[in-house]
């Protein structure tokens, strides 16, 4: 399937560029990559986004290794997604599946990506997989909830929205209680 396939292009290129890191750069060592935009900088990150639960990094690569089959299995589902909603997904699960790496067989995630045109925290390919994934996905899925409660209105012949329509529990003449 196409979906896990990305998601396993976008976990390698994490991994490659992770193994780069470790082995070019010292650790909290910064190289300049794009000037005054991007630097590299190796960190070892043992909680989440922003050093988050740093103290309980097995739980973070349990609920990691947990959430695989869980993205995959949402991939899977068609009728439930559109294509657009699907490769969101795929692009978080390679970002979950490249920290999950970490977290098992490091105990740590390699983070490298340094903003320098803004004051930010340091991070990995995984993490602008999940993010961008998980945003994408929230607002093509309120999008698609939006159109089709619209779809919804406009064809039940009133054009009224739920909303504005009133049952009449009476008598059928209209007349309110």
């Amino acid at each position: 399937m196409i979906y896990i396939l990305t998601a396993l292009i976008f976990c390698g290129l994490d991994q490659l560029v992770k193994l780069w890191t470790v082995n070019n750069i010292a650790l909290g060592e910064s190289v300049a990559f794009i000037p005054g935009v991007l630097g590299l900088t190796y960190y070892r990150n043992t909680g989440m986004a922003f050093s988050l639960l740093s103290e309980h990094t097995w739980l973070l690569a349990a609920l990691s290794v947990a959430a695989i089959p869980v993205l995959a299995f949402l991939i899977c589902k068609k009728k439930w997604f559109t294509k657009a909603e699907r490769w969101c997904i795929a692009l978080a699960l390679g970002g979950v599946i490249g920290n999950a790496i970490d977290r098992v067989f490091r105990g740590y995630v390699v983070d490298m990506l340094e903003p320098l045109f803004v004051n930010f925290a340091v991070f990995n390919i995984a993490d602008a997989c999940i993010n961008v994934g998980a945003v994408l996905f929230c607002l093509l899925y309120i999008i698609r909830m939006f159109r089709e409660d619209r779809s919804k209105d406009q064809h039940d012949g009133t054009g009224e929205t739920g909303a504005e329509r009133i049952e009449d529990p009476g008598d059928g003449k209209g007349e309110r209680p």
